[in-house]
């Protein structure tokens, strides 16, 4: 049985750091008025922030498979063939995520000795983001095409 979970690892730290991002635009913006002397680090933090939340919505939105499409084209193939157009599809994406974290991969190297702005740590930290997402975003597409094999041997076996 295949129960699917309300909450994920994934949409749960994003939804972490958007509540972090709120209370550091929060504190950037009194330290705007003569309650609170504004720290010179919150529009950084903030900008990283909403990197790493971004790049862990990804995957969330992967495990829905709530991606936008155009489905259109695909919708006149009959469903047999539309499955297997969106498995080639999700095989190229999976492909395409490989070399991408391979390009994280290098980008953090590139930035390793790069110091931030305000923070007292490198900008690989911020490069880093989209290298961990990817990991993530990797294993629901793995599932999904998973799942989908298994849909497509399920449909031959009850012909």
């Amino acid at each position: 049985m295949n129960v699917e979970r309300k909450y994920s690892l994934e949409g749960t730290i994003a939804t972490l750091l958007f509540v972090a991002l709120i209370m550091v635009v929060l504190l950037q913006i009194l330290g705007r008025t003569n309650l609170v002397v504004g720290p010179v680090w919150t529009e950084e933090v903030a900008r990283w922030l909403w990197v790493w939340m971004a790049f862990f919505a990804i995957p969330e939105v992967e495990r829905q498979n709530a991606q936008l499409k155009m489905g259109f084209l695909a919708e006149m193939l009959a469903a047999k063939v539309q499955a297997i157009l969106y498995l080639l599809i999700d095989l190229a994406y999976f492909g395409i995520m490989v070399h991408l974290s391979f390009i994280g991969y290098k980008t953090i190297l590139r930035t390793w000795r790069n110091e931030s702005v305000t923070l007292p740590t490198s900008d690989a930290l911020l490069y880093a983001s989209a290298f961990v997402a990817s990991f993530f975003v990797l294993f629901r597409i793995a599932q999904r095409v998973w799942q989908q094999v298994q849909s497509l041997k399920a449909k031959g076996e009850n012909q």
